[in-house]
């Protein structure tokens, strides 16, 4: 039995957010209707690397779906839209606020025909809001959401991590809203309700304690490069072969076993080091410290010294690293699916596992 079974989704979005929300459900045995645009299609069928003729990206955020092509914008459309969200418990949507309502498709009209339905609404900045017309894309929402002010190194540029983080955020919160208002629907004797996430807010949720320490402190956190602000020592460091090992020596027993390893006797009995507010304070030294020791030796010859001191390290994977990985493949994080034309591809694996149902 596959969790979300019998579980009936119409998904209305293009491109990354909203699909990818579809497709998380799908994973997990939801039944996924996508609606595209005659012709053409999701436009994310042409974007990267093709093979045959369509993106391997698509490949990925389209499966365990179903396809069916109506012009929103048509009345024909509409009807058949408005039939299959009559039936359905999830729709998922991810265009401007007010395109569905002029298409007579917006929530007053669905919950009317169907008051069980759940809406998933993703949007640049919420359904709400003096920003909520104007047009958003996840790099907008990472970069209001604080995100691309922290990513980078300091006085340089800011900088986007190397995939779509904030229309993927935006996903997953969306999912965890509609999975929660599944739950209260059909638990407490509820109704459907509008699931409204904006990108912005998305990333923003992510913050961890940004907003605290600017009100009691007015301190505005800035661009670390690979370091994490107010933990240390945690870097990746350079290592002989032209590696990079990514250790994380924070915990305070954790940094005494690393700076043994290194040979650092004087900082690991340093009373100044034994916190980490210290380390904080001198995080420029330990990390020279470190990344010197790292630069005399390979990559795996640090790897294997830090395990053996157990000392949390690891390299900085590319997708090369990962498809060879035992630990990803152990855990069936690359597997075989059939593609739109029957081929097969890997991609990647459900996330997270379940125990009794978990997805495929």
């Amino acid at each position: 039995m596959e969790a979300l079974k019998g579980i009936k989704v119409l998904e209305l979005g293009q491109l990354i957010a909203g699909p990818f929300a579809g497709k998380t459900l799908a994973d997990f045995g939801a039944d996924v209707i996508k609606v595209e645009p005659p012709g053409s299609g999701d436009p994310l069928r042409r974007w990267r690397l093709l093979r045959n003729g369509t993106s391997l990206w698509w490949e990925v955020q389209s499966r365990n779906k179903r396809s069916v092509e109506l012009d929103l914008r048509s009345t024909e459309g509409q009807d058949t839209v408005r039939a299959l969200a009559a039936e359905a418990d999830v729709l998922i949507e991810n265009f401007r606020p007010g395109t569905l309502e002029r298409w007579g498709l917006g929530w007053e009209r669905l919950h009317e025909l169907n008051p069980r339905l759940i809406m998933l609404r993703i949007s640049g900045f919420g359904q709400t809001g003096p920003y909520s017309h104007m047009p958003g894309f996840g790099a907008l929402g990472e970069a209001m959401g604080g995100l691309r002010h922290l990513t980078g190194e300091p006085g340089r540029v800011p900088v986007r991590v190397g995939v779509s983080l904030g229309d993927s955020l935006a996903a997953l919160h969306g999912v965890i809203g509609t999975l929660t208002a599944l739950y209260h629907r059909d638990a407490h004797g509820g109704v459907g309700q509008v699931v409204d996430v904006a990108l912005y807010e998305s990333v923003f949720n992510l913050m961890e304690s940004l907003v605290p320490e600017y009100d009691a402190f007015g301190v505005v956190r800035e661009r670390a490069g690979s370091a994490l602000p107010g933990i240390a020592p945690t870097n990746a460091y350079r290592c002989a072969d032209g590696g990079y090992a990514l250790v994380a020596g924070n915990g305070d027993s954790i940094f005494k076993r690393l700076m043994a390893v290194i040979g650092r006797h004087d900082l690991e009995t340093d009373p100044g080091l034994q916190h980490n507010d210290g380390r904080v304070a001198r995080a420029e030294e330990l990390d020279a410290a470190i990344g010197a020791w790292t630069l005399a030796k390979p990559l795996d010859e640090v790897l294997g010294i830090l395990e053996q001191a157990n000392v949390p390290a690891g390299r900085v994977y590319s997708v090369e690293d990962i498809f060879r990985d035992p630990q990803y493949l152990s855990r069936e994080m690359i597997v075989e699916a059939p593609t739109s034309n029957g081929s097969i591809l890997k991609m990647p694996g459900v996330v997270p596992k379940l125990s009794a149902t978990p997805g495929s």
